[in-house]
């Protein structure tokens, strides 16, 4: 069935409905029900970060954490896979997890991704 809808929707709206996408996108639906709660300032690449995170109370504090501290998606996507929230609460010293943990976003920052700027100059001709 999965198959058969998403032939039918890559032909009528083009790319992105690939079996994959389409089930996370029924996920996406279950996790997050009310859609007028979402935040406009996450991706769906933020979201689909997201809907691996079971617990509703993490979740939700990773999508405050994420909008206030201006997460990337694979800023994002470390802070979970090293259970950041986890090791929050578990702390008794909070101050040096969050210290730990934007030691280790650092290296995500954009400057250090971007070596070699380009300054493009067009001429109308």
């Amino acid at each position: 069935m999965l198959q058969r809808l998403s032939e039918q929707l890559t032909q009528e709206f083009g790319k992105g409905f690939t079996v994959t996408n389409l089930k996370y996108m029924r996920q996406f639906y279950m996790t997050f029900p009310n859609g007028h709660a979402l935040r406009g300032e996450l991706t769906w690449t933020h979201y689909r970060a997201l809907l691996r995170v079971e617990n509703e109370a993490a979740r939700n504090w990773y999508v405050e954490e994420c909008v206030c501290s201006g997460w990337s998606s694979r800023q994002l996507e470390r802070q979970i896979s090293t259970l950041y929230y986890d090791r929050l609460l578990a702390s008794r010293e909070k101050a040096s997890v969050v210290d730990e943990a934007n030691a280790l976003m650092e290296p995500l920052a954009a400057e250090n991704f971007i070596k070699d700027p380009y300054v493009l100059v067009f001429r109308k001709v």
